[in-house]
């Protein structure tokens, strides 16, 4: 460093240069792909074990077993739909940091900190592509949504009933996993009330967690909605700054064109003045 410069310089120009790279990060696209994150961890970690504590309730007090062929059983379909859940993580995890990029090349910020830069169809392309890849994964996100909300339905009827177990003494109450399309029809897998399958499954701590996992779920599948919304409000506030950014571009070098040729013209009058002159 120079000998003139005192430390105190020094720590004001770190300051300054941490501003100024603070000022680059795009917030808004940064707290949308936490809240997606978040939402995502959330729906396939608790969607995970809820499966799981369901495939245990079924086995444990339901009785229900698995298809020794290669049938499409329930537990095949809860098997699909992890195999899913681990797809849905992997994805969006790389779609986010897409995002986030995309964010950062958008951003005015980085035009500041960068100077001035060239808006290319490209880039124009990649913007409206994200819009409508998003828009798509939000509608995507809309029915795990509504679907999710199912079992979480059908648990809350399940925890309801295992809640009131007093008002139902005398009652011939039965759960039954044929109306759900669990099990085939041919198949009896009931659990009445008052029976000790009942007062043993309403006293697990299995169905308790399981419910609570899908209520977790859907508030996960949620917040990635939410998640979604915000990242359209983000990338079509981007494409309008892009849009703008290419009129202004183009206006840029219309104006540059023709200051060049009216200082080209002026230039070979000059000449011919002072040739005429001499």
């Amino acid at each position: 460093k120079p000998d003139n410069q005192t430390p105190f310089d020094t720590q004001k120009r770190c300051l300054e240069c941490c501003i100024k790279c603070l000022g680059g990060i795009p917030y808004p696209s940064l707290v949308a792909t936490i809240l997606l994150y978040a939402g995502v961890a959330l729906f396939c970690g608790c969607g995970h074990e809820a499966l799981s504590g369901t495939v245990t309730i079924l086995q444990n007090y339901f009785e229900v077993v698995r298809s020794p062929v290669d049938a499409l059983d329930v537990f095949t379909m809860i098997d699909i739909i992890k195999y899913v859940i681990y797809g849905i993580a992997s994805a969006f995890f790389v779609y986010g940091i897409l995002l986030m990029v995309e964010g950062f090349f958008t951003s005015g910020a980085i035009k500041d900190l960068y100077g001035d830069f060239k808006i290319t169809t490209c880039g124009r392309c990649v913007s409206a592509w994200f819009i409508m890849l998003t828009y798509i994964f939000m509608l995507a996100w809309l029915g795990v949504t509504a679907f999710t909300s199912i079992p979480v339905f059908i648990y809350f009827n399940i925890w309801n009933i295992c809640q009131n177990d007093t008002v139902l003494e005398g009652a011939s109450l039965c759960l039954d996993p044929r109306q759900y399309g669990i099990v085939p029809l041919a198949e009896a897998k009931t659990v009445c009330a008052g029976s000790e399958k009942f007062y043993r499954m309403c006293g697990s701590t299995e169905l308790d967690m399981t419910f609570h996992l899908f209520i977790c779920a859907l508030a996960g599948a949620g917040a990635a909605v939410i998640a979604m919304i915000h990242y359209l409000m983000v990338l079509s506030a981007n494409w309008a700054y892009v849009k703008d950014a290419c009129r202004m571009q183009k206006y840029e070098d219309i104006k540059s064109k023709e200051e060049q040729e009216l200082h080209d013209i002026h230039s070979t009058r000059s000449k011919e003045r002072l040739n005429a002159y001499t």
